[in-house]
């Protein structure tokens, strides 16, 4: 049994390595993605490391007050003063990170007012407050990335629970479980978004719970069906009939046979659950004011026609990540595929 599990999955996988495209964008997506959670060391308006009178510091890490280093205030440092930069740099040294800018940073020394177009320094130009878009994009492809991975999982696990147990028990549970279905898919999610908006403020795990309420009956339909077709299979009978309880038939013998609709259907779920926190982030029922989104860059490009490189940015990176998954999405479909021949 191992034997054969362990040679279809190295099939599948085969199949998935014979789609040379969405071979590659899976590399590129996880090179990103892997990159994106280190975002602090990237693009940081504290160094990563500095040297001062032979002791070592980690800003990133550690606040540091400017008397720390022959300073005169007992607030935070502030490490883009030159007054402080001087102090350090006279009695040590300072490693940067590649972008001198946190999300939140705001570039005063603009060469003309804001939004400011690209330059040396601000290497993808800044929006309308003067904060680094490269260093925005960073963080916000961290953000929507992780969003939609943390939509797309949990929404798995509870519509999959979800149509294991209609498709596999059916009758009545099956029946009241499709009306719901059909009476809470027909709710309207963004005038629910809005009146919840004005009650209270949105955050990341807000949006995330508001979402997952509508979110997981996209898995229930093929899981359900899965099972409405496997319950009566002689596996299943067999299985019963050695004693085995309803919990150890679905999870064990039904469910790994379901779950290849699902898997095949996560990457697509991906793209629209950040398609979705980017579409209200826009519409400004998203991520609190100042957050790092793809959506509020969208926003200030529409408000800031005459700053071009704002669009192009927020542009080219939502369709960089939409193109990267739909293509992963159809070599999972073909991995899982067994008419698909290598």
């Amino acid at each position: 049994m191992h034997v054969r599990r362990d040679s279809l999955t190295a099939e599948r996988l085969l199949r998935f390595k014979s789609n040379r495209l969405g071979l590659v964008s899976a590399y590129v997506f996880g090179i990103l993605f892997f990159l994106s959670l280190f975002a602090e060391l990237l693009a940081n308006d504290k160094p990563l490391i500095l040297a001062y009178k032979g002791r070592i510091y980690i800003p990133i890490l550690v606040s540091y007050s400017e008397r720390e280093f022959g300073g005169v205030f007992d607030t935070n440092a502030d490490y883009r003063d030159p007054f402080v930069t001087n102090l350090i740099e006279s009695n040590g040294w300072l490693l940067w990170p590649p972008i001198r800018f946190h999300y939140s940073t705001i570039n005063y020394e603009l060469p003309s007012p804001a939004p400011s177009a690209p330059s040396r320094v601000n290497l993808l130009g800044t929006d309308d407050r003067g904060r680094d878009v490269l260093a925005r994009i960073i963080y916000g492809f961290r953000v929507s990335v992780l969003f939609g991975l943390s939509l797309t999982l949990i929404s798995s696990v509870v519509g999959v629970s979800a149509g294991a147990f209609m498709g596999y028990y059916g009758g009545k549970l099956d029946i009241l479980g499709q009306r719901f279905i059909e009476v809470w898919g027909s709710l309207p999610t963004l005038f629910i978004l809005i009146i919840l908006s004005s009650v209270t403020q949105p955050n990341f795990f807000w949006l995330l719970g508001i979402l997952l309420i509508f979110s997981w009956m996209g898995f229930v339909g093929v899981v359900r069906a899965e099972f409405l077709r496997a319950r009566n299979f002689e596996y299943v009978l067999a299985a019963k009939a050695m004693g085995l309880s309803d919990r150890q038939v679905i999870y064990r013998h039904v469910l790994p046979n379901a779950m290849v609709a699902t898997l095949t259907f996560m990457p697509f779920t991906l793209s629209g659950a950040i398609t979705s926190l980017t579409a209200l982030d826009f519409l400004g029922f998203g991520l609190p004011p100042g957050s790092p989104s793809l959506g509020e860059l969208l926003a200030q490009a529409k408000a800031n026609l005459q700053a071009p490189w704002l669009a192009l940015s927020a542009f080219l990176v939502l369709a960089l990540i939409l193109v990267l998954l739909v293509f992963v999405g159809e070599a999972v479909r073909d991995a899982f595929d067994p008419r698909k021949v290598v």
